[in-house]
């Protein structure tokens, strides 16, 4: 088996020819997604064969650890590194759909070393968060979603998917204890720009979290939740086909797949045109849930599960992110408020605060 590289020097062209079982004369690189907050450094290769046969990838994609210790850190101490690499190791196959083709993935268990080698994905479209999904684009990315929660429906509460954290286990308890402690700094810097009734909405969510999440997870259904569905984190093809290939699954968990829902309505469309489309995107995704096996939940539980989601993810995100933000990022903060109005209005349209419970 292949090594793992300590730093992206050490992807050589030896390397990347053991990786993919073809000699590899040269490579060109180029890193992306640079200044997105990333727990992972991403390159791009373009590589150059001895052979000229046609199935060889022209171009993939190499992740490796974060440059930044403190994300190493923090992508160790939640399990991240390790949970994306079993992931596609482990679930990938059985998953099937809106995946990306993985060449190569391999982590030395409790570090942050590790890689994930997969095919480059630069021929599909990656949407602007702060532009939002259009109507189809929301359409497809449901459907996927869907898909994806079918395979896994009712079926992740197993000793054998133990290493997956559930939405009421450790990691929760963690940001349940942080979210107190950041939301002074968190309000400092955005609450004046909430929408009317949205700071008393966070104030009391940053003290309810755990029981939120206990919440959800004993009035809904499980499944394998991505837990950062968003869209930046999927890339769309052919508009004909509504291809969809979802990315970084380091954040993985069991629970209710309506967090994923919530996640994706709630921050990654405009305020208006959420609330113009959302039951309609509602029923969509129900009805794929149900035209791939899915049984006993009928569309008024899976509405008001969605409703009563956007009550954690997006408003989890929204404060951690904004707690502990270099506020030296302009970028970050532009990002962080459209992120915190999106996802405060989003609950307060699906009950607010009198959804919190006591």
């Amino acid at each position: 088996m292949p090594n793992i590289p300590l730093t992206f020097d050490e992807v050589s062209r030896q390397w990347l020819s053991e990786v993919l079982d073809a000699e590899v004369q040269d490579f060109k690189s180029e890193k992306i997604g640079e200044g997105v907050g990333l727990m992972g450094d991403i390159y791009r290769l373009e590589l150059n064969y001895a052979s000229d046969e046609s199935d060889l990838p022209p171009s993939i994609v190499v992740k490796l650890p974060s440059s930044f210790e403190e994300n190493r850190q923090q992508g160790i101490a939640l399990g991240m590194f390790e949970a994306e690499v079993k992931f596609y190791d482990e679930l990938g196959a059985v998953t099937g759909t809106g995946l990306p083709e993985i060449y190569f993935a391999s982590i030395k268990s409790g570090t942050a070393q590790f890689v994930i080698v997969m095919e480059d994905l630069c021929n599909l479209t990656m949407v602007d968060q702060a532009a939002g999904m259009s109507e189809r684009q929301a359409l497809a990315a449901v459907r996927v979603l869907a898909r994806i929660h079918a395979v896994w429906w009712n079926k992740v509460q197993v000793d054998e998917l133990d290493w997956i954290p559930s939405m009421n286990g450790p990691r929760i308890e963690y940001v349940d204890q942080v979210l107190p402690e950041i939301y002074p700094a968190y309000a400092a810097t955005f609450e004046e720009g909430l929408p009317t009734g949205g700071a008393d909405l966070l104030q009391k969510f940053s003290k309810s979290y755990l029981k939120l999440n206990t919440s959800l997870a004993e009035r809904a259904p499980w499944t394998l939740a991505h837990q950062d569905f968003r869209v930046e984190n999927m890339l769309f093809g052919n508009p004909e086909n509504d291809e969809v290939v979802v990315i970084d699954w380091q954040g993985i968990g069991r629970g209710p797949g309506v967090y994923d829902l919530a996640y994706l309505l709630g921050g990654s469309m405009e305020i208006e045109l959420r609330r113009e489309n959302e039951k309609a995107l509602v029923a969509s995704y129900h009805d794929e849930l149900c035209s791939n096996g899915v049984e006993g939940y009928s569309f008024d539980s899976a509405w008001d599960d969605y409703g009563y989601a956007h009550l954690i993810g997006g408003l989890a995100t929204s404060v951690f992110a904004g707690g502990t933000l270099d506020l030296s990022n302009e970028r970050g903060k532009e990002l962080i408020s459209m992120m915190s109005e999106r996802h405060v209005t989003a609950a307060l349209d699906h009950g607010g605060v009198e959804q919190i419970p006591n």
